[in-house]
């Protein structure tokens, strides 16, 4: 096992451990939560990083880094609506955008062509991880930064709306021109396969 994919199953590890500093009553847990979070988040960054830099991009890393990276973000909000501290339908709407690109990714690649990452969507995961952080100190401690937690609650639902809408885009964009694409060579094979009986006619005369 390299150290990129151990780093990944670390953050699956803290996934748990997050919630349950975030539930648990008590002082400093919600420091302790936005520290673990944190280091959580890093971890991300960093097995994606030196999967790059090392060469050890593997079938299994590319396999389990988005669904950690979800996991940690999903626990955290969901774990947000139970403190009251998030309204539930921005979180359905987060969620519910990660599935439905998911899904679009699943068949693009069925199609044989992959989505790439839009701009958009790697700035959405920088939004939440700052939002996150920002709501757990403003719910008991630092209430000052509430008017800055929900402009970045905002933004994590916008830049989730409008980048899958982008993804939507793309994805009907070149199943399109897939669509022509085959049409054109049916057209360029019925046109050989009419052509070669009028050859077989000349032939013959």
């Amino acid at each position: 096992m390299n150290l990129p994919i151990s780093l990944t199953l670390l953050l699956i590890f803290f996934v748990p451990l997050v919630v349950v500093l975030l539930l648990t009553k008590g002082a400093n847990m919600d420091l302790w939560a936005v520290g673990v979070f944190l280091l959580a988040a890093v971890t991300d960054l960093l097995d994606g990083y030196l999967a790059r830099k090392r060469g050890q991009i593997t079938t299994l890393g590319i396999l389990l880094d988005p669904i950690a990276d979800k996991l940690l973000t999903f626990a955290a909000f969901v774990s947000l609506v139970e403190l009251h501290l998030v309204p539930a339908w921005m979180v359905v709407i987060i969620v519910g955008r990660e599935f439905a690109v998911s899904g679009l990714r699943s068949i693009a690649s069925a199609e044989g062509y992959v989505l790439e990452p839009s701009e958009l969507g790697k700035t959405k995961m920088v939004f939440q991880v700052v939002a996150i952080t920002v709501i757990i100190l403003e719910g008991h401690r630092f209430q000052a930064l509430r008017p800055l937690g929900t402009a970045l609650l905002w933004a994590v639902v916008l830049s989730a709306v409008i980048s899958a809408v982008q993804y939507f885009w793309n994805f009907w964009k070149r199943l399109d021109e897939r669509i022509k694409h085959r049409a054109s060579q049916r057209m360029l094979v019925m046109d050989a396969n009419e052509k070669v009986p009028e050859e077989k006619d000349v032939a013959a005369h």
